[in-house]
């Protein structure tokens, strides 16, 4: 659960910081006309699951704690990208509806959000999210697991199945989950920590 809460808040934190670097971007628009050239000449940007692609394969490839954390954030704020204005509004105003325990408001903001764009696997997630905090284990699973089809690797899912399957004396289970998680994040510090106090438990039931 300590897991579940603490993705949580870094998920708020890099959306926050992703919508001030999009206002920024809007307001450094081209001011001349070889301004204009040098954007017109600059390469695409990525496109969100371009995004995330490069991300894990930088993850894969992470060496130590401190940069896999990093990653991590990175990935997390490119998770809440949607390609769509409206959907990214949308789970804005979700995230602020379940800060403030609104959770009501916010499955509602959510329910529209998964209407709106069915295939976006953070929608799912953010309800998910929601679920677990407001006891619903069951409904939580269901929307893990529609953010698995889209998104088979989305670390926060993983890791909410995971804390839900140790809820459920899954031990081992859960575990397979921690390892999952590991093998795409290579020393991420919190599921390494979560897999050990894991196996300790498993060990000591074993004796």
């Amino acid at each position: 659960m300590r897991l579940r809460a603490t993705l949580l808040v870094i998920a708020f934190t890099v959306a926050a910081l992703s919508a001030g670097v999009g206002a920024r971007a809007v307001e450094q628009a081209p001011q001349n006309e070889t301004d204009a050239k040098a954007q017109a000449e600059a390469p695409a940007p990525q496109t969100p699951a371009e995004m995330r692609a490069e991300l894990y394969a930088r993850l894969a490839a992470s060496k130590d704690s401190d940069e896999t954390e990093g990653l991590v954030g990175l990935l997390l704020a490119a998770y809440s990208q949607s390609g769509s204005d409206t959907g990214d509004l949308l789970l804005s105003r979700a995230h602020k509806a379940m800060e403030a325990k609104d959770f009501d408001d916010a499955e509602k903001i959510l329910d529209s959000t998964i209407a709106l764009l069915p295939d976006w696997a953070e929608g799912w997630n953010a309800r998910a999210t929601l679920r677990y905090l407001d006891g619903d284990n069951d409904g939580s699973m269901a929307d893990i697991a529609e953010t698995l089809k889209r998104e088979p690797r989305h670390l926060g899912a993983l890791l909410g199945m995971a804390s839900i399957l140790e809820q459920r004396d899954k031990d081992d289970e859960a575990l397979k989950i921690y390892e999952r998680v590991l093998s795409i994040a290579p020393h991420w510090k919190s599921a390494e920590d979560a897999a050990d106090k894991l196996k300790a438990t498993i060990a000591g039931q074993e004796l």
